[in-house]
């Protein structure tokens, strides 16, 4: 069984436009469910029915995982069996009539302006990881650029002078992105402070190397932000995405149109930003009454 799930990921890779997180999210939930499988001695993929997915998601659930998860884990999997139905691997799909529930997304953790304001003040600028980190944090939030491109940025990728960036997301699709003069004057002292410090040649070096001096994972930012978050004492979740969900909240909740928020964030499809409307819309009401015409005044009876 396993050389079909191997077969299926690469088909993923070649055929489809998806982020390596994803595809991984698809070999994880393909691999976990063949070892449930063999637990049960189950050896062809034939023998697979409705009533065995069924049983299989139950015990998701009594594993304790959450509904998103088990909603993501039956989109995996009702791909592959697709995929082996297609291949003739299978003679027939068990998944034709089994319905997951439909998960709602639940608006992500965001950050007030002045939690924003208290967490980029927290670096310590006397120190050369705390200008780094300064410099590092203020482009995030400026830019709303994914952790995954942020830490991909090589020194080369930002031009402070005309203030845009040139950042490629997992899908290899390129995006330039403007950042304002606050952020570039931050950059400017990091770089000439501090980053050519350590490397002066080497413009497809890191922008933010680790104390290392290799690339920053994923694991080190979401350390750098948590750290920074509990010293300014803001209580809520952060995850390494906060400060990508505040920049395009506080944009709505500013005025900025829609689209253009979308094309910031690189996403291809106008629904994926729904989260963002649903949150930034108790704003609406202030944004109408402020500038609608005909919002104030009473009618004469």
């Amino acid at each position: 069984m396993e050389p079909y799930a191997a077969s299926f990921i690469s088909y993923l890779a070649g055929k489809k436009d998806l982020s390596g997180s994803t595809l991984e999210s698809y070999k994880r939930d393909v691999s976990q469910f063949l070892g449930y499988l063999q637990g049960k001695e189950i050896r062809d993929l034939n023998e697979v029915t409705r009533a065995g997915v069924l049983l299989y998601f139950a015990a998701l659930r009594e594993q304790g995982k959450a509904p998103a998860t088990v909603t993501r884990v039956s989109v995996s999997l009702k791909a592959f069996f697709q995929y082996l139905l297609q291949e003739r691997a299978i003679s027939q799909d068990p998944f034709v009539a089994v319905k997951m529930p439909k998960i709602d997304k639940t608006p992500p953790s965001v950050l007030t302006v002045e939690e924003t304001d208290r967490l980029l003040d927290m670096p310590r600028l006397n120190q050369p990881l705390g200008l780094r980190d300064k410099a590092m944090l203020e482009l995030l939030y400026a830019t709303g650029v994914r952790v995954s491109e942020l830490i991909s940025l090589n020194i080369e990728d930002v031009d402070t002078g005309v203030r845009f960036l040139r950042c490629s997301g997992d899908s290899g699709k390129e995006r330039i992105l403007p950042f304002g003069t606050v952020t570039a004057d931050w950059l400017n002292r990091y770089l000439h402070e501090v980053r050519f410090g350590w490397s002066p040649d080497g413009q497809q070096d890191p922008l933010f190397p680790n104390r290392s001096g290799g690339r920053m994972s994923r694991q080190g930012f979401w350390k750098v932000i948590k750290k920074y978050g509990k010293a300014a004492g803001i209580t809520k979740e952060i995850t390494p995405h906060t400060l990508r969900h505040s920049f395009a909240i506080h944009l709505l909740e500013g005025g900025a149109d829609v689209r253009s928020v979308q094309e910031m964030l690189g996403h291809a499809d106008l629904g994926t930003i729904q989260m963002y409307l649903n949150h930034s819309r108790p704003n609406l009401k202030s944004v109408y009454d402020h500038f609608h015409p005909r919002s104030k005044g009473k009618i004469e009876l």
